[in-house]
């Protein structure tokens, strides 16, 4: 019962306003009450009742009534005017219909401007009044957004409908002068990215949320280490490529990543590079692992024949097999728990699946701890490469590609000399073989496992200190998916 009351006020108030509307129209068309003639007040009153009826028959044909006046947009305000513009169109015909050729017409053009600025102003209102108590009874954090495009437009927009979500924009800073003073949903450009740190205190910030999606690498890294040095706490929007349909949300906003420091845009290959993996074959081994999961994922994009996951931990093989199952339903996958040091086990993978192509991402691979435990590391990274890369040969495999390390380049640790030996081992089996072996030297994949970086990261978490191998040491950085473009390049190129 209470549900249909409320239903049936829009319509209610509507008709209040038409009404008012109408006698409005009377009176500014005549100039006041008492200059009406006999026979308009009876025009007047002959139309009383059809010009609120054909009103709201208007509206209801055209749905108003299931717009959220919360939530009203230009979309809503667009159907609105057709709705007026049919009531008058429908006023208008009536009168000629009923033959009150005398009826004055410019009530009816004056009836569908004041209808029109009634009905879009009161929802305006209503709109403005909802998100204002609701913002005034939320503790919300406030948020300064960098950058005043079409994604930070969308986000402030997002957080005004969604006060609940806890976020107030203060803000926006942008670098474009032309923008400087202007207002987005009422919210000032307050300056520019020189601005931040004297906003962040003026302002009391407690936000910074960088939402240029489209701006470089390079670009995106010079505002976060400004951003770095306030007391606000940091966010950023994911990439344009990311933001499906252009939706953008307070949702999709994340926290930095390391990525996000790298200091210049990733490396894109086109993806015709990588068609030759179409149609084959194809094994990962240590599928479980950041490089060995991330390799299962380009393949499979490539629409292989088969996409075999082997590795030795049974949760993260399940991981990455749930993960493709659900990206990829048409792609034809088996996951194989194995210890490639396991030569009857390894020799039955190749018996039954025949895998044409074979990139070898297992490995033990954190230095300092096979500094203690050398001949685990001799037996997988030596032996079980040995295993694999024999078998792959001995069953016809096409293409081999072994991930290495640049710390294969005069060794000094014990995981560089288990790599390297690896290599030397391929180049044998490459002169006595059809198989094309290929072995690809990594620096420091960002995020992978086995990396300085979540090292750093928790020293950085802990206070400190951050231990480096030597205060001139420099690293060179490339992402988990760029890496990865290189395995798949390689395999095609490499001789």
């Amino acid at each position: 019962m209470m549900a249909r009351l409320v239903k049936l006020l829009p319509p209610l108030f509507d008709l209040g306003l038409v009404i008012i509307a109408y006698l409005l129209a009377f009176v500014l068309r005549f100039d006041g009450i008492e200059n009406i003639s006999q026979q308009h007040i009876k025009q007047f009153w002959s139309f009383l009742l059809f010009v609120p009826l054909l009103r709201l028959g208007c509206n209801t044909a055209l749905g108003l009534y299931h717009h959220v006046w919360r939530y009203i947009g230009i979309r809503d305000t667009l159907g609105i005017v057709v709705a007026t513009f049919a009531g008058s169109a429908l006023f208008a015909l009536l009168a000629l219909m009923l033959g009150q050729h005398s009826f004055p017409r410019s009530v009816v053009g004056i009836e569908f401007l004041l209808s029109l600025v009634l009905f879009t102003g009161s929802r305006v209102i209503w709109r403005f009044g909802s998100e204002h108590r609701q913002h005034r009874s939320t503790a919300a954090t406030r948020t300064l957004v960098v950058g005043a495009g079409d994604a930070g437009e969308l986000l402030v927009r997002d957080m005004i409908r969604h006060p609940e979500r806890g976020l107030m924009p203060v803000g926006f800073i942008d670098d474009a002068a032309a923008k400087r003073g202007t207002r987005i949903h009422g919210i000032g450009v307050l300056g520019d990215r020189t601005d931040l740190a004297r906003l962040v205190a003026e302002q009391q910030i407690e936000l910074i949320v960088l939402a240029m999606p489209s701006a470089s690498r390079l670009e995106q890294r010079a505002i976060l280490q400004l951003a770095a040095a306030t007391p606000a706490q940091v966010k950023i929007l994911p990439s344009l490529h990311d933001i499906i349909g252009g939706n953008v949300a307070v949702s999709q906003m994340r926290d930095v990543a390391i990525e996000d420091l790298l200091g210049r845009d990733p490396v894109v290959i086109d993806n015709s590079l990588l068609d030759y993996l179409a149609g084959k074959r194809v094994l990962v081994s240590g599928a479980g692992g950041s490089i060995g999961a991330e390799l299962c994922r380009q393949i499979a994009k490539q629409r292989p024949a088969r996409l075999l996951c082997l590795g030795h931990g049974e949760n993260s093989i399940y991981h990455i097999d749930q993960e493709l199952r659900a990206s990829f339903p048409e792609l034809e996958l088996c996951s194989l728990i194995a210890d490639i040091r396991d030569a009857g086990r390894i020799g039955g993978i190749f018996a039954t699946h025949a895998p044409q192509l074979v990139f070898h991402a297992a490995a033990h691979k954190h230095v300092p701890l096979m500094e203690t435990n050398e001949t685990e590391a001799a037996a997988n990274n030596i032996g079980g490469t040995q295993v694999l890369a024999r078998t792959a040969a001995a069953n016809g495999t096409e293409r081999f590609v072994l991930i290495s390390t640049d710390k294969a380049v005069n060794p000094t640790s014990i995981m560089g000399k288990t790599k390297r030996a690896a290599e030397l081992l391929l180049q044998d089996l490459a002169g006595r073989s059809n198989t094309r072996f290929v072995a690809v030297r990594f620096g420091n994949v960002l995020g992978s496992r086995g990396s300085v970086v979540p090292l750093f990261r928790k020293q950085i978490e802990a206070g400190g200190p951050v231990t480096v191998t030597h205060p001139e040491m420099r690293r060179y950085f490339m992402t988990i998916p760029e890496a990865v473009t290189l395995v798949l390049q390689a395999a095609d190129v490499g001789q």
